[in-house]
């Protein structure tokens, strides 16, 4: 792979900084680190478009003995079994469930079913995670 050098400029005390982050992180060098930065950025700002393909996970803990949410959530991954690849059900204790879901698909669908999940009364927490498939 070929690799194009370019200059950035730096006040010292960003770049001081930057150096304690980066060693922090494990990184052995500034262009990797910059690299990153810039990855992650260009993720970032697909995932923000509807339309763009993604992969991820929503990690949700919810009490079971709250209402019907067991069965509300049963219903919604049905709804949405295109998007969903696995599942995973975990019994924290006599009440608390974790269940990790592992989805692909249209970045609008994905965050509409996320945000569904989440406002399930008995859902105590949900944390969505996606990123773009081709960048």
């Amino acid at each position: 792979m070929s690799v194009e050098r370019v200059g950035v400029s730096f006040e010292p005390v960003l770049l001081n900084k930057f150096d304690i982050l980066i060693k922090k992180r494990g990184y052995t060098n500034r262009s990797e680190a910059i690299r990153d930065l810039i990855r992650k950025e260009i993720i970032e700002s697909g995932v923000k478009d509807e339309e763009s393909e993604v992969i991820g996970t929503l990690t949700i803990i919810y009490d079971h003995d709250i209402g019907n949410v067991t069965d509300k959530l049963l219903h919604l991954q049905h709804h949405h079994h295109k998007e969903i690849t696995f599942t995973t059900h975990i019994h924290v204790d006599d009440r608390m469930c974790l269940e990790i879901v592992v989805i692909r698909g249209q970045s609008s669908r994905i965050k509409k079913f996320a945000e569904n999940v989440k406002a399930l009364k008995g859902v105590k927490h949900g944390q969505l995670a996606i990123t773009k498939i081709k960048f």
